[in-house]
Formats: C-alpha cells, sequence, structure tokens
C-alpha cells in the first residue's frame, strides 16, 4: 500500500494542529483536510513516476535533435539508447492505472522542463550511468537497477527538488522522501514478465482505509476529555512552555490507546513517540514518552483500557 498507517497517523496529528490554532473549526472540514492530504501524497507518487519517465523522454529527444542535424557525426547517427529502451520505464510509461491516474488528475511536468533538464545532467554524469551505458545488452535487473539508482542517488535529498515540490503544495512538506520510498519499493516488486505490473494501491485495505477517518472524528469528539486528562499529568510543567505539537500528538495517542482495541499499546506508543522524534522540539520524545507511560499505567489499573484480538495478544506480550 502507498498510505501506511504511520503516514496516516502524521497527517492526522497534522490536520489535527490546524483545528488547534483555528485553521479547520469543524469536525467536517479536518476530515475533509485529512482526505485531501492523504490524496495529495498519492499525487506525488504518481508525479515523481512521470518525472523519471520524463527524463527518458528528454533523452529521447535528445538523441532525435542529433539525427536531424545538418552534419550529424557518427555517434549522432548511431546513438546509445540503451536508457531510452529500459524496460523499466517502459512498463511504468505504459502502466494503464498511471496513465489513467495522472489524465485524471492532470498531473503533468509540462510546465517545468528546468527540472527534467537538471535531473537528466545529473543522471548522465553518475557512474551508476556510465556503467550502465557501457553495458552491452543490459538484462532485466540491470534496467530496474537504473531506474532505483535513479530515486535514491539523484531524486532523495536533491534540494532543488524538495524545494520545487514543497512550494507545488502545502500537503507535500515532508512527503517526498516517503514517496520516492514507496516508488522504489513498487518497482522492486516488477517482474520482466508482467505487461501491467501493478503500482501501489493508496490504502492497505478498507480497515486502514476507514482508520484515519474513525482516529480524527474520535480525537476531536473527546479532545476537551483527553486535554483535561493530559492537563492533570502535567501540572508540574509549565503548560505554557508544553510545545503545542507534543499536546496535540499525545492527544491523538491517547485516542488511538483508548478507542482502537485491536491495536496493542505498544504499538501506538512507538509509534507517536517517533512521530514526535520527528516534528517537534528536541526533547519531545522523552517527554510525550514519559506523560504518556504515566497515564497509559494509571488507566491500566482503572481497567479503562481494553483490548480484543491482535490488540489483545500485544497486551498480553507486553505485560508477559
Amino acid at each position: 500500500m502507498m498510505i501506511s498507517r504511520r503516514l496516516i497517523r502524521i497527517k492526522i496529528v497534522q490536520v489535527m494542529y490546524a483545528y488547534f490554532t483555528g485553521e479547520n473549526t469543524t469536525l467536517d472540514k479536518s476530515d475533509k483536510e485529512l482526505t485531501l492530504s492523504i490524496k495529495k501524497a498519492y499525487d506525488l507518487y504518481h508525479y515523481i513516476i512521470l518525472l523519471v519517465i520524463k527524463v527518458a523522454d528528454y533523452a529521447a529527444e535528445r538523441v532525435e535533435i542529433a539525427s536531424n542535424k545538418i552534419l550529424p557525426n557518427f555517434d549522432d547517427l548511431h546513438p546509445n539508447n540503451r536508457f531510452i529502451e529500459n524496460k523499466v520505464i517502459a512498463q511504468l510509461s505504459n502502466n494503464r492505472q498511471f496513465q489513467d491516474y495522472i489524465s485524471q488528475n492532470k498531473i503533468s511536468w509540462h510546465e517545468y522542463p528546468e527540472i527534467i533538464k537538471n535531473l537528466y545532467l545529473k543522471v548522465i554524469e553518475s557512474s551508476y550511468y556510465k556503467d550502465y551505458m557501457a553495458i552491452a545488452s543490459p538484462s532485466y535487473e540491470e534496467d530496474k537497477n537504473l531506474v532505483i539508482n535513479i530515486l535514491s542517488n539523484e531524486l532523495e535529498g536533491w534540494d532543488f527538488l524538495y524545494q520545487f515540490i514543497e512550494e507545488q503544495s502545502i500537503y507535500w512538506n515532508d512527503d517526498t522522501e516517503f514517496v520516492i520510498s514507496m516508488i522504489i519499493k513498487t518497482i522492486d516488486k516488477f517482474k520482466e514478465s508482467s505487461l501491467n505490473p501493478p503500482l501501489m494501491p493508496l490504502f492497505k485495505n478498507d480497515e486502514d482505509r476507514e482508520f484515519g477517518k474513525l482516529l480524527i472524528r474520535k480525537t476531536i469528539l473527546k479532545l476537551p476529555e483527553y486535554r483535561i486528562l493530559i492537563e492533570k499529568y502535567t501540572k508540574n510543567w509549565d503548560v505554557e512552555r508544553i510545545a503545542i505539537m507534543d499536546i496535540l500528538i499525545m492527544t491523538v495517542a491517547l485516542s488511538e490507546i483508548l478507542e482502537f482495541p485491536g491495536i496493542p499499546v505498544k504499538v501506538t506508543l512507538n509509534e507517536y513517540i517517533d512521530i514526535a522524534r520527528f516534528y517537534s522540539t528536541h526533547k519531545s520524545n522523552e517527554f510525550v514518552n514519559g506523560i504518556l507511560d504515566k497515564i497509559v499505567a494509571d488507566l491500566r489499573k482503572e481497567n479503562k483500557i481494553i483490548k480484543t484480538g491482535r490488540g489483545l495478544m500485544g497486551e498480553l506480550n507486553e505485560l508477559g
């Protein structure tokens, strides 16, 4: 699946921040904002796949221009077409699901040729590209490795691309690395025999699809209750100095712990402590961990945490 529960949790914390600060003042608006934010991440997945395809198209255009020179040289008339004939790029380009999605959602790089050109120049200077182009007849796996190398070596960490993407949509802030990793996982599963290899679905299953909707609704509906609970356990702290993001992360975590019996407490705690590490202050993960541990311990004593199924097994493992 393209959208993991980790990303859903992050998106919910971000939407809750907008709710908390008054940007989205109703449950309905927050629900729609979450849906849009997740959908935009899936747009970016297709957008970056299209970028790789367009770089190969740009290389083909350069070959065509060179062959049409008034006085073409030997290399112009006998070009090295290994890159533009890459079998994995062809699978992506011809994928029906992909073509339908970019057509329906009007995804295009048409107005940004400088990104395509700059990426092409980065790629052709790389050692892995030169090694690939020197292979007499690249195998399917070598074709696949080239595409994965472009994604991991040129796109990951490319500040120019990240800045451009973040300027295109506020929903894409911090999504780029995750999306690139999902594309790499997609391509890694491709097989040469498949004429139309599947791209990642937006959600793994209906349970994941409903997870985000339920979590944000339950969090907002019981927000006052969770805020009072958190304030009780932070009364020795200067509340004004506690980061808003820390409060929001703990609020969503408590909602998941109390309202989702199928998810083990340990899984929830680990997820939100990690989110605090990356999305709040440098000491937030320790603070969030400490406060949530105390709250969870008391809630257990009061038998307010009920877990069933897989969640119950997780609880037994924790207690054992």
